[in-house]
């Protein structure tokens, strides 16, 4: 038996694990959003493809963090980049609408694709710089998301505007949870990495589809066989007429012996994927014109399940 303090210990971390908890999923009420939240119909027409994909790429930079508060922060202060030589009155300049002293405070280290020196009229190095300021201020880990937004526009208002303007940019779907989530924002953060045949990842020069799968549930904690055939043959098979849930792995072929391709099931009939040489990991519609989709496999399910027969 432990002693009373060691008892006393325990207890203390398990309500800190406990609040820690509670405040990610009041973040996610707050927003209508989970981190790796699919793009609404609207997002998709309101918001420029080369910003969606920089504020999806740059939000896992702070864990916790909706790329759906970066959007609408990037809708607030610029329509997205659409007025990119806009000034503001206090001085604030290009799209993410950046103070020159405060953008300094958070524009290292310079992002992939950014300027070098890095500037606040170019919008990686804008985008990745208010996730930074976001992140130093509240919302790591969903602590205080409300703070982080004040800190960007010291006014209740313009709180209350960035995140009306977020909910409307999540798919009213169910958010993928555990190793789903943690898989989908892997796969989030490596659009734009080209694709690269029996790629394994940026430092093999990209991902091929199956690449891509196997590295972002193996983030999750979840080990993938490496080519396609064999992800889907391990499944487990999402139940027949069950909807797809984000983190649910697509497959294509000409028959079920016969998978060519794989993609992450992001929501609102989207997949993440990296599609064939001479393209980039993108997020597009799953039913792709000409595409001949066989069936989809649920990992997440078999994650769950090996925690479960692990508790006590």
């Amino acid at each position: 038996m432990g002693s009373p303090a060691a008892a006393a210990a325990g207890i203390a971390v398990g309500l800190l694990v406990l609040i820690l908890a509670c405040t990610a999923a009041l973040a996610g009420l707050l927003t209508g959003a989970s981190p790796s939240a699919a793009p609404s119909r609207h997002a998709l027409t309101d918001i420029p493809a080369r910003m969606l994909t920089l504020y999806q790429q740059a939000a896992p930079e702070c864990p916790g963090l909706p790329w759906t508060v970066l959007a609408a922060i990037g809708k607030v202060e610029s329509d997205h980049g659409r007025h990119p030589t806009m000034t503001s009155s206090a001085g604030a300049v290009g799209p993410m609408q950046f103070l020159p002293a405060t953008f300094a405070a958070y524009a290292h280290p310079v992002p992939p694709g950014g300027r070098n020196p890095p500037t606040p009229w170019d919008p990686v190095d804008a985008v990745h710089a208010a996730a930074r300021l976001l992140c130093a201020n509240g919302a790591r880990n969903g602590r205080n998301l409300h703070r982080s937004i004040w800190h960007y526009n010291h006014s209740d208002t313009y709180v209350d505007h960035v995140l009306a303007t977020a909910r409307r940019y999540s798919a009213a779907e169910p958010a993928p949870t555990g190793a789903a989530s943690k898989a989908v924002a892997f796969a989030r953060a490596q659009l734009g990495t080209p694709y690269r045949w029996g790629g394994d990842g940026p430092t093999e020069g990209g991902f091929d589809c199956s690449g891509l799968t196997k590295a972002a549930y193996a983030a999750a904690g979840v080990h993938l066989p490496r080519v396609a055939q064999d992800q889907y043959n391990a499944g487990p098979r999402v139940p027949p007429g069950a909807p797809l849930l984000p983190g649910d792995l697509v497959f294509f072929g000409t028959d079920p012996r016969h998978i060519t391709h794989v993609g992450i099931y992001t929501g609102a009939g989207r997949m993440l994927h990296a599609p064939r040489p001479g393209t980039t990991v993108r997020e597009e519609p799953y039913r792709l014109s000409g595409s001949r989709y066989q069936d989809a496999t649920r990992p997440s399910a078999e994650s769950a399940n090996r925690q479960r027969a692990a508790s006590p």
